[in-house]
């Protein structure tokens, strides 16, 4: 049991660590808002469609959460922590309730259902966070379309790579350890 637990932490963290990476290594401004868009929503789709959703939300969260504070966007931490959270669940129950354990082509529809869902939630996040909360009012508006064009490269991303990584032995039985 204990050594299930040291591993479940250690997976969540890994993913935690590359979707950080993922979020910093290449960041397209957003000048109407101040933020920036990233390929970091790609590697929590990975993490959504392959871990327990717990695993998910952690890491697509505390992932996320670091890469803004790492990279001087303070002020978007915490909101960044809560929308990529829901991010990952959303995708996560999406793919869960309809894909999991079904055939390819099932897979393939609930990966992209869950992550246009869940990258609409990511949308309308950032719009309100930045709208009200960060006080931007109607301008968060023009932070829209980098969303969109992030969202986008997130769920291409996370249905192109999810059934290449899940092809893997080694990494299927990692996975299904989380799941338990």
């Amino acid at each position: 049991m204990k050594h299930t637990s040291t591993f479940k932490i250690v997976l969540t963290a890994l993913f935690a660590a590359l979707i950080c990476v993922a979020t910093m290594l290449i960041q397209i401004p957003i000048p109407a808002t101040g933020g920036y868009a990233n390929l970091g929503d790609g590697v929590i789709l990975i993490a959504a469609f392959l871990l327990h959703p717990l695993y998910a939300v952690i890491a697509a969260g505390l992932g996320s959460m670091l890469a803004d504070l790492l990279a001087g966007y303070a002020s978007y931490a915490l909101g960044t922590l809560v929308i990529k959270a829901l991010v990952a669940l959303i995708a996560a129950l999406i793919y869960n309730r309809f894909g999991r354990g079904r055939k390819t082509g099932a897979q393939i529809a609930a990966m992209i259902a869950g992550g246009i869902a869940a990258e609409l939630i990511m949308i309308l996040g950032y719009f309100f966070y930045e709208a009200v909360l960060l006080g931007i009012g109607i301008g968060a508006a023009g932070g829209i379309p980098g969303n969109v064009g992030q969202g986008v490269v997130g769920v291409v991303l996370g249905c192109v790579l999810t059934p290449i990584l899940a092809r893997s032995r080694e990494v299927t039985e990692l996975m299904d350890r989380t799941r338990k």
